[in-house]
């Protein structure tokens, strides 16, 4: 069994056993399951005998942040709410993945946190305001520099996750990882043009800035999230939101999110 280091608690994952009860409930309860909206739930049934968890999700951090998977087993599913929250300002300052941020491209590690370790503001916003008390991911770099992360969460009437229990998720690790992109490739739509690109389909007048700007309002930040994201005041967002809408030729985010739906000439 592979052991958890105390100190940071991200590892490497490690070859699974083909006769692993866990192993054989992913490939018979997930595989199914690819491409449909199952697939989350599915997903999360299939860890319940390795960790006690109740919510999923899979995002993207870094220039391009996105929520891909969100599903809940025996709670409301808050997963989005949390996503949202986190884009109000914690994503900013996130160091939460501790040392898998700085894997090279394409490498894979787990990591490990409760919700004590988390800075007041991520704890408070998404955490406590959400019954969330830890969190262990399976963690890849983007070639962007952000980060593609599979996350199981426990609540807080769940007891504690055990060394042995994170561990025995490691060595699904790459497994799950395989399974979360192999499902993403299979959603209609997904390898689909991103916001940004759409709009630039558009229209090509759009500056690089004014073109993320757009596209983290798209994906859910508001004005406050979008200048922790980017360096950038609140004033200043708000003067490349507005140049961008006037090319586009519109006044208000719902008509951005409208413009989403326009297939580009």
């Amino acid at each position: 069994m592979t052991e958890i280091p105390d100190a940071m608690r991200t590892w490497s994952a490690s070859p699974p056993s083909s006769n692993d009860t866990a192993f054989a409930a992913c490939v018979t309860e997930v595989i199914p399951a690819l491409g449909e909206s199952a697939f989350g739930r599915s997903l999360l049934s299939a860890l319940r005998g390795t960790l006690p968890a109740a919510s999923l999700s899979v995002y993207r951090t870094g220039p391009r942040p996105a929520i891909f998977v969100s599903a809940s087993l025996g709670v409301a599913d808050t997963t989005r709410d949390c996503w949202r929250a986190y884009l109000s300002g914690p994503v900013g300052t996130d160091r939460s993945f501790g040392a898998a941020s700085g894997a090279g491209a394409g490498g894979l590690r787990l990591c490990h946190i409760t919700a004590a370790e988390v800075p007041l503001e991520h704890r408070t916003k998404v955490y406590d305001a959400h019954g969330v008390s830890e969190r262990v991911s399976v963690v890849s770099r983007e070639d962007d520099g952000g980060l593609f992360a599979l996350n199981v969460y426990r609540h807080a009437h769940q007891r504690a996750l055990r060394d042995a229990e994170l561990a025995d998720f490691g060595q699904l690790g790459s497994m799950l990882m395989a399974m979360t992109r192999k499902h993403l490739a299979l959603v209609p739509g997904h390898a689909a043009m991103q916001p940004a690109e759409r709009l630039q389909a558009l229209q090509p007048d759009l500056t690089p800035r004014e073109l993320e700007i757009c596209a983290l309002i798209l994906d859910g930040m508001t004005h406050d999230g979008v200048a922790a994201h980017t360096g950038l005041g609140v004033p200043t967002v708000k003067t490349y939101r507005n140049r961008a809408f006037t090319k586009l030729g519109i006044h208000f985010k719902s008509e951005l999110f409208a413009l989403m739906l326009r297939s580009p000439a």
